[in-house]
């Protein structure tokens, strides 16, 4: 069966997818930095999304026992059809509850672009019940043949709704993907996404997996500092070979240094679920 991408599945449903590094490359006191201000590292659903109609509350216990600590849902309504529909109908703080009860909690959410725009106020009450701290648009689903202003109106639209989930005391972020590290008229989409959004209600959320385009993402922490809040780790291999954490080409070093300066609080490890378990391993070694 051919896999989707969480990216194909937003843009094809019109609502619009890594962890600390390798102990060669990263010193311990880096990571008892980290640690001092508090960046536990988490994984993100999407992963695990086959397992959660199947075994939601196993599933999240055997990742906590891997030593993940946080988890980053995808909002159910919107990935209904991508395996989360069996959490749609289940009350938030019994939700919270359960992650809880798995030894993990959930600080961040993905929603689709859809949702954000046309049912806020109940996706803030349902952030709320959570426990959310950030709501972050996992993409904007815009078509391949979509032009810089289209994404400036976009960002525009995700201002708006960020202003309002400012005012109920969470942060509104955004998510890249590949798509964003191409070029429109040769404008790069993501500096342009940079410039519309506002830098106080629309944070950023960096996925490494455009390591494989050629983009670091030392390079934007330092560019744009301050603009982050959460990063998605994979790790690749020079041939763009999905691979676990510090067996790829990515310089966590220069990673987690930049990462730190440019205020990203949490990150979450974004894989196939093989990578898991070994991923998890390089962590516990890092201390």
């Amino acid at each position: 069966m051919k896999k989707i991408n969480r990216r194909d599945f937003v843009s094809r449903s019109a609502i619009g997818l890594g962890a600390i590094a390798s102990a060669s490359l990263l010193p311990k006191e880096i990571f008892a930095h980290a640690s001092l201000l508090d960046i536990p590292v988490g994984f993100q659903s999407w992963a695990i999304r086959e397992s959660i109609p199947k075994d939601f509350t196993g599933i999240l216990k055997t990742m906590s026992g891997l030593g993940y600590k946080l988890v980053e849902l995808c909002s159910p309504p919107s990935y209904s059809d991508a395996g989360f529909g069996s959490l749609v109908n289940i009350k938030p703080g019994d939700l919270r509850k359960t992650i809880a009860d798995a030894g993990l909690s959930c600080p961040s959410c993905h929603f689709g672009f859809k949702e954000l725009n046309e049912n806020l106020d109940e996706r803030i009450e349902w952030a709320h019940g959570i426990g959310l701290e950030h709501m972050v648009c996992s993409s904007f689903g815009l078509p391949k043949e979509a032009t810089i202003s289209d994404y400036k109106a976009a960002a525009e639209k995700l201002n708006k709704a960020g202003e309002k989930i400012k005012k109920a005391g969470m942060q509104a972020g955004f998510h890249n993907h590949e798509g964003e590290f191409h070029h429109i008229d040769g404008k790069l989409i993501y500096d342009e996404l940079m410039s519309s959004f506002n830098p106080d209600l629309v944070k950023m959320q960096f996925q490494t997996e455009v390591i494989n385009l050629g983009y670091k993402g030392s390079t934007y922490f330092d560019k744009y500092p301050g603009r982050f809040i959460s990063s998605h780790l994979s790790d690749w291999t020079g041939d763009k070979k999905q691979t676990p954490i510090g067996k790829g080409v990515i310089d966590w070093k220069e990673f987690f240094v930049s990462a730190k300066k440019a205020g990203v609080k949490y990150f979450f490890v974004e894989m196939d679920f093989e990578t898991f378990k070994d991923s998890a391993e390089y962590i516990k070694n890092l201390g």
